[in-house]
Formats: C-alpha cells, sequence, structure tokens
C-alpha cells in the first residue's frame, strides 16, 4: 500500500510563488530573446539572399566577360584568315602588305592575353617586375612609337612634353611601357577624328607626375569612381567605341601600385575630355651602367 502523503511532502510538490513582478520580468526576457532569435533568423536570410544575388550577378558578368573575350579574339581571326588565302600567288607588293596584316593582328591578340594575363598574376600576387634605373624619355619614346600608327589612322594632333632635365626613375621598363601605352590607346580611342592628345612628365618633390590628357568624350561623374574596375565601361563610351575589354585602365592602375604608385582620372563631364595621371616615386641610378 502507497502511504499517504503528509502535509510537508504535499508542500514541497507545490511551485514556489513567484512574486508578480519577477515573473513579469522574466516573461519579457523571453520575449525578448525569442524576438532576437527571430531578428538573426531574418538577418541570416537576408544574407544569404544577398549572398545568392552576388553570386548570379558574378556568373552574369562572367558569362558576358567570356563572351566578350570570345569576341576580341575572334575579331583578328579575320583579318589573319583573308591574309593567309592571299599569301599564295601574291607578288612581293602583296606580300609585304599581307605580313603587316598579319603582325597588326598578332600583335593585338598578344597585347590582349597579356593584360588577362597580368590581372591573374596581380590577383594572386604573381606579377614579378624587372626593376631598373630607366630614363623617361626613353620610356616615352618607345610607348609614343607603339601608340602613334592608331592616333595617325583617327587625325589626331599628338604632343610630348618632358622636363628639361633627365628623369631616372627605378621601375620595370617593359612594364612602365605598358602603362603609357595603355593610356594613349584609350586616350586615342575615346577621342574623336582630329582630336586633341597630350603626354607630359613633371617633377614632384620624390615621384614624378604622368600625364595623359585628351579633349574626347569625358568620363561621367558617375563611372569616375568606377572607372579603374575590372570590366568597367562607361555606357557612353561603350557607344563611342564597342572594342575592348575594359581592363586597360585596371592593368593600369594594378602595375601603378606595384611599383609603389597611383593613378588618378579627372574628368569635367561628358564631352569635356579626360586627364589621366600616374604617380611614380623616383629612385636615383645607383650605376651608370645600371641605366637602360
Amino acid at each position: 500500500a502507497v502511504a499517504p502523503l503528509v502535509p510537508a511532502a504535499l508542500a514541497a510538490l507545490k511551485p514556489p510563488v513567484v512574486p508578480v513582478e519577477v515573473a513579469a520580468a522574466e516573461h519579457e526576457r523571453r520575449v525578448a530573446q525569442l524576438r532576437e532569435a527571430n531578428e538573426q533568423l531574418v538577418l541570416a536570410a537576408l544574407d544569404a539572399r544577398d549572398l545568392q544575388a552576388a553570386a548570379e550577378a558574378a556568373q552574369r558578368r562572367l558569362k558576358e566577360f567570356l563572351a566578350v573575350v570570345a569576341h576580341e579574339l575572334r575579331n583578328p581571326l579575320t583579318p589573319l584568315g583573308v591574309a593567309a588565302s592571299m599569301l599564295c600567288g601574291s607578288d612581293d607588293a602583296d606580300l609585304a602588305r599581307m605580313q603587316q596584316i598579319i603582325e597588326d593582328q598578332v600583335d593585338k591578340m598578344n597585347r590582349l592575353v597579356g593584360d588577362l594575363l597580368d590581372l591573374s598574376r596581380a590577383n594572386t600576387g604573381k606579377l614579378r617586375l624587372d626593376l631598373r634605373n630607366v630614363d623617361l624619355a626613353k620610356s616615352f619614346e618607345d610607348a609614343v612609337n607603339a601608340a602613334r600608327p592608331a592616333m595617325d589612322t583617327r587625325l589626331q594632333h599628338f604632343d610630348v612634353q618632358l622636363p628639361t632635365q633627365p628623369v631616372t626613375l627605378r621601375a620595370d621598363p617593359v612594364r612602365l611601357a605598358q602603362i603609357l601605352c595603355n593610356l594613349l590607346d584609350n586616350a586615342s580611342k575615346y577621342t574623336p577624328v582630329g582630336g586633341d592628345i597630350h603626354l607630359s612628365a613633371s617633377l614632384g618633390t620624390d615621384c614624378v607626375l604622368i600625364r595623359v590628357a585628351d579633349n574626347g568624350i569625358g568620363v561621367s561623374a558617375s563611372a569616375l569612381a568606377t572607372v579603374f574596375d575590372l570590366f568597367a565601361q562607361d555606357t557612353h563610351a561603350t557607344g563611342f567605341n564597342a572594342q575592348g575589354l575594359g581592363i586597360g585602365l585596371t592593368v593600369v592602375k594594378e602595375l601603378a601600385e606595384s611599383h609603389g604608385g597611383h593613378v588618378t582620372v579627372t574628368s569635367p563631364g561628358v564631352g569635356l575630355g579626360s586627364e589621366f595621371v600616374v604617380t611614380l616615386p623616383l629612385r636615383p641610378p645607383t650605376t651608370p651602367d645600371d641605366l637602360e
């Protein structure tokens, strides 16, 4: 038989009496915990949605980029094919012209692939510089010789200004020429026929400032902040000249920063031209024999 519970045991089974104020405070605490948990769930859901949207946007950009790369790589194939088909039975004059076509198109493809590789190396920390003491005048000359044919084709006016004294800086001569060529090509591409392009350099306290200015289509205010971003192209720039991947200025930024410098852009607005300024630190020559 079960022994009957005595009054003391019955009292022990009863829940303790909690003051109303304490019970209300505990209720509020639990409600607040539940509210916080719900808010965290909502924030997590929003974060997941944002991540998904970002991933989808990145995938779209990748698809668009691959399409543009394919288009840009395919463009030179037509003149290359035409030139190759005309090699047989051509006289010396035609052979020279075909050779020039082939060399020009191969050069375009090499530069495109080179820019893509440089960006990949920069993003993975594998970009290496062959630093030497470089004569800035010689770098200007090399870049102008490479960019001048495109300017002449567009009947553009071009002038160069250098400091009166020789300027030597510690740089990779190939990469420095690449910076200058990309800026000059960009200026020529977005300057109308008969427009003006200026290349100049000036000395600061411990740096050299290289300027490329033009009176071309300019940069819209909304695009100034993103002009150096990968694949960034101003809407009106694409309408003016749809060629290119939008990576040339990104390469300029990466190369300038890898030299310890930086690049900036200013523009009064659409149709009012633009100016790019590359600032690079000066490094005195160590020995005369080291001068390129």
